[in-house]
């Protein structure tokens, strides 16, 4: 990976791993920034931009606009992944004959064979049982019991 030069220029900042870019706002006469991180091929956050003293040109970027950009848009990013995990990512704990159990469902989104991994998970933590379900597996506590009763076989 190599390291690129900073970029500090009216309407383009580029620095640590980020891009600001102050484009002209399609919606009206008005600017926007977009904040674009390296790699990606899209912006993570596009917004408006405040207008110069002239009232027709952009305020030029500066060091506090871009680190609060760098920060809005890390933040964008983050919760993007949170919900997608979240989407991605399921869990119920049960108790089953006295015992606490952890039920995961991970969906894999896969373009050719979309499925999903359901796993117990004893007190202790560790993996008790996995197999692989249809992707639209409806994971509830009823449906997590019901599995571990069954001593972990496939559900149909």
């Amino acid at each position: 990976m190599t390291e690129t030069t900073p970029v500090k220029e009216a309407r383009l900042w580029s620095d640590n791993g980020w891009t600001a870019r102050v484009i002209k706002n399609n919606d009206d006469d008005g600017w926007a920034v977009e904040m674009l991180k390296d790699g990606e091929p899209e912006p993570a956050l596009v917004g408006p931009w405040t207008m110069g003293r002239d009232k027709k040109n952009p305020k030029p970027l500066d060091t506090a606009a871009f680190n609060t950009l760098v920060k809005t848009a890390s933040e964008v990013i983050r919760r993007h992944e949170q919900q997608l995990h979240a989407t991605l990512h399921k869990e119920v704990v049960v108790n089953v004959s006295g015992e606490t159990w952890r039920v995961t469902l991970d969906i894999v989104a896969d373009e050719y064979e979309p499925h999903a991994l359901l796993a117990a998970h004893d007190s202790a933590g560790e993996e008790v049982a996995q197999v692989r379900v249809k992707a639209d597996f409806k994971l509830n506590a009823a449906r997590a019991t019901a599995w571990v009763e069954d001593d972990f076989k496939k559900p149909g």
